[in-house]
């Protein structure tokens, strides 16, 4: 499809991608929402934990919510988005992925950004209850490339999924690390690698034989890593085999179900390639929009719902099938 033209026009201040991006992670609030947990058990022995919120009536609409690096179900972005899907009749599934539910999981390995097979086990677990005629999925940052990952990858999805809308995704993984590498991103890649840091030395107590003392003290950038933990955890050669194999921009072109990519041309995150405006033209189920200003999953907008969430929820609407 062409490029869609964004209606996002933020006020000034928001115009800043850095203060966009910080106001939507670290001042944002969602109130006046509840979640239900529920815990699925996975074929390899490890678990997923589902916070489910559901519209006031009964519904067979679900949108399933993938969130980013080092995030949860309980983050604004996500709770914000289930609270308006279900005020417009459609239930919510949140994906907690592995070990980011506030406990650690049970196997060595965690999730990455190309981790499609929980997803499927997410989805084929959703599906055994036969409620949702219709199901789509909304994923942000890591969740989003994920999500276009599984869409792309496979002859057909199961035809209940209807759409799929993703927001600031890396869809070239080493394209996003090198740009998370530079100084303008500096403050948010030390936070991300302090949360990584501190999960992997719990993974350390609990799998000593896997990871050593200076493995762990080797590690000084993002892709350092996934050289030592991701790469090596699953199964990819080093970090480059990783981003090679799991970046979802090889997998545009066969998605073929509507599929929508929201991506901020001011999203420090972002290198050049992770906006696919060729891999769009060829493809009549892709629609990409390329606001002018959003920052990374930063999109404001009024009455505290976001202009992604709009976006999602009126793109739903129109391919609920």
């Amino acid at each position: 499809m062409p490029l869609v033209t964004s209606r996002y026009s933020p006020p000034h201040f928001f115009k800043n991608g850095h203060i966009s991006t910080i106001y939507a992670g670290l001042v944002r609030q969602v109130n006046g929402f509840s979640q239900q947990r529920e815990r699925i058990e996975l074929m390899d022995g490890d678990f997923l934990d589902l916070d489910w919120s559901f519209s006031k009536g009964k519904s067979d609409r679900l949108v399933i919510l993938l969130h980013g690096l080092e995030g949860d179900a309980q983050r604004h972005y996500i709770t914000g988005s289930a609270k308006l899907f279900n005020a417009n009749e459609f239930d919510a599934c949140a994906v907690n992925f592995r070990g980011c539910s506030g406990e650690p999981n049970q196997l060595y390995r965690s999730y990455h950004s190309g981790a499609t097979g929980d997803l499927t086990e997410v989805i084929n677990h959703i599906l055994e209850n036969k409620k949702y005629r219709s199901i789509h999925i909304k994923g942000f940052s890591l969740g989003g490339n994920l999500l276009l990952k599984y869409l792309g990858e496979r002859e057909g999805v199961p035809k209940e999924i209807k759409a799929a809308v993703a927001v600031s995704v890396p869809c070239d993984l080493h394209s996003s690390c090198e740009q998370l590498l530079s100084s303008k991103n500096m403050l948010y890649a030390k936070r991300f690698k302090r949360n990584l840091l501190q999960k992997l030395r719990q993974k350390q107590k609990l799998f000593p034989e896997l990871i050593s003392d200076a493995e762990i003290k080797s590690i000084i950038t993002l892709k350092d890593f996934d050289d030592v933990y991701t790469s090596k955890a699953h199964n990819f050669k080093d970090a480059m085999d990783y981003y090679t194999s799991c970046s979802s921009l090889q997998f545009l072109e066969t998605i073929d179900i509507p599929a929508l990519i929201i991506n901020a041309k001011n999203d420090s995150f972002l290198g050049t390639t992770c906006y696919p405006y060729e891999e769009a033209d060829k493809n009549h189920h892709l629609y990409l929009e390329v606001p002018a200003y959003g920052g990374h999953v930063g999109f404001w907008g009024k009455n505290n719902i976001t202009y992604t969430e709009k976006r999602a929820l009126e793109f739903f609407i129109k391919n609920s099938g």
